[in-house]
């Protein structure tokens, strides 16, 4: 557990501990999540990206792509149309 003491401007300071768990530097951003009447924060940038990947998940299956290697080889013909060589 830590402990973290709130500014008269309602300001507070996150550990280094913590900090360096939520891979958080100076000028990120967090997100500050609420259940159950508990608060907990996030690294806005890694939640984003966590949501995303969930979104995505599954979708590879769908279109039909058995393998990595072969989503990659569709990837790498669309990006050779678009550049046009």
């Amino acid at each position: 557990m830590e402990v973290a003491k709130i500014s008269s401007k309602g300001q507070i300071t996150i550990p280094v501990s913590v900090r360096n768990k939520l891979k958080l530097k100076a000028g990120d951003k967090i997100v500050i999540l609420e259940e159950n009447g508990r608060f907990y924060f996030e690294n806005s940038a890694m939640l984003a990206f966590k949501r995303a990947e969930d979104a995505f998940a599954g979708e590879a299956e769908k279109a039909g792509f058995q393998t990595e290697q072969e989503m990659q080889d569709y990837m790498r013909e669309i990006r050779k149309e678009v550049r046009g060589y």
